[in-house]
């Protein structure tokens, strides 16, 4: 059936409806089950007020004599706005899972103020634009019940903040952990890391601690467990608000135990001169002002100098990508700064976002979810090729896939970077010369310019692939 093929495979588990993709549009079908929860949310104002608000994503109903026959069954289908870039919790900074966190949190504040509530709390239900979190999952929200306590509470965590208190406590970043866990990080693994200092706080002790040892008790004793929760349920709305109001004001005051890095002042200490930096920036605008991309990922972006350019010469929105947590929270920084529609997220490139969760499709890998109108790699490449021995060949047919348009900056062995690089090891990359590397380039793509820049020898191809 056509409405399987342009099903988005991750919005299987929502009785109340499902996400299609479709024409490059979004459409979203209400179910049987979720036929009164809907129209609750529209009558009461509810969908209306949260988009203006900003918290939830632009929806609107489609007429019914515009709904695409495949999905005529459907009573109600909606239509939200396209995100640009899809990104899971384990690609975002500490600052940006925080900056998610509170969003949440907020939004949750402003439905239960309106007598609605959202019925859970799973980060990859916040898409950012640009650096603004904004939540996408019309279908979350349901009516509050007096006396209800907070069904997401527990998943809140998981998603939220256990990982956040392991970056707060221990310096440790969530996202391998996150990635190999796609449920978050649970409170009884996180209890195992905290020492008995961390639990004298009392948030972490009633949070992370307690809750701990009520997961322990619910398995060991069901009954009692289920007492509790019908006690729970006798709580007034004033105590599921404080609980959200204790969670944001926390959560508000917590920050990552920063490290130093190498690459974070990279733009302020590269090894070539002004001259040359300023000349690559020109380059770079002229590349983008050509092409205006809808779309543009900026490969090893750093803190988002060149990204920022493109998007000044004419891209409507970036995504940049670099390894160095503390280069893309600053880069983070600035898009949230200047307004921008640039996404900064974490990549290693020779081990990006795979396709996992249930039947490989529920979260989708890097390859599916980022293609783009043009691309920059600038002071990228000798990663991959010189530090992590990925042969040449390969990395242009990787590159290819991404952009047709691209911008690649080739850095000689010559090169300060690539020689503090190979000061600790055997120099083994024969081949590596500008020389194969055009020659390669050449073999997947057309060179429309090229462009020495630095007396060290670097050069920025133009390039269109074949």
């Amino acid at each position: 059936m056509k409405s399987e093929q342009n099903i988005e495979s991750s919005s299987f588990r929502d009785n109340f409806g499902n996400v299609y993709n479709y024409q490059d549009r979004i459409l979203r079908s209400i179910s049987s089950f979720g036929k009164s929860n809907y129209e609750f949310l529209k009558n009461s104002n509810i969908l209306e007020d949260s988009i203006k608000a900003k918290y939830l994503i632009e929806t609107k109903e489609i007429k019914k004599v515009e709904i695409p026959d495949f999905l005529m069954e459907f009573e109600h289908v909606l239509e939200s706005q396209v995100v640009p870039f899809i990104t899971y919790p384990y690609e975002w900074t500490f600052k940006q899972l925080k900056k998610a966190a509170l969003h949440h949190l907020n939004f949750q504040i402003f439905l239960i103020n309106k007598g609605a509530v959202l019925r859970d709390a799973s980060a990859y239900n916040v898409q950012f634009i640009g650096g603004r979190p904004i939540f996408i999952d019309v279908l979350s929200i349901k009516k509050y019940e007096e006396g209800e306590y907070w069904l997401g509470y527990k998943q809140f965590c998981e998603n939220f903040l256990n990982p956040l208190i392991l970056g707060s406590k221990k310096g440790i970043y969530h996202n391998d952990w996150f990635r190999g866990a796609l449920e978050g990080i649970e409170t009884k693994e996180i209890n195992k890391i905290l020492n008995f200092k961390d639990k004298l706080s009392y948030k972490i002790f009633f949070h992370i601690f307690l809750q701990s040892k009520l997961i322990d008790r619910s398995l060991n004793k069901p009954s009692e467990t289920k007492r509790k929760i019908k006690e729970l349920k006798k709580n007034p709305k004033s105590s599921y608000l404080a609980i959200l109001m204790q969670l944001k004001n926390w959560i508000s005051k917590i920050e990552f135990k920063k490290d130093i890095s190498i690459w974070e002042n990279y733009s302020k200490e590269h090894t070539y001169q002004n001259i040359e930096y300023d000349k690559k920036k020109e380059i770079v605008a002229n590349f983008v002002n050509k092409i205006k991309p809808k779309k543009l990922i900026d490969l090893g972006c750093n803190t988002g100098d060149f990204s920022i350019i493109s998007l000044e010469s004419g891209a409507s929105n970036v995504v940049g990508f670099d390894f160095d947590h503390n280069a893309i929270t600053e880069a983070y920084s600035k898009s949230l700064e200047g307004s921008l529609n640039f996404l900064p997220l974490i990549l290693n490139a020779v081990n990006p976002s795979p396709s996992q969760g249930w039947m490989q499709t529920e979260r989708k890998g890097f390859m599916q979810r980022f293609k783009s109108d043009a691309l920059i790699a600038l002071a990228f490449e000798h990663h991959l090729i010189i530090a992590k021995n990925i042969p040449m060949s390969q990395f242009f047919e990787w590159i290819s896939k991404i952009s047709k348009n691209g911008l690649l900056e080739f850095v000689p062995k010559s090169d300060a970077t690539v020689q503090k690089m190979l000061e600790h090891r055997d120099d083994i990359f024969f081949s590596y010369s500008e020389e194969n590397f055009e020659m390669n380039l050449k073999k997947i793509s057309i060179i429309k310019n090229k462009t020495k820049i630095t007396d060290s020898g670097r050069v920025l191809y133009e390039y269109e692939v074949k």
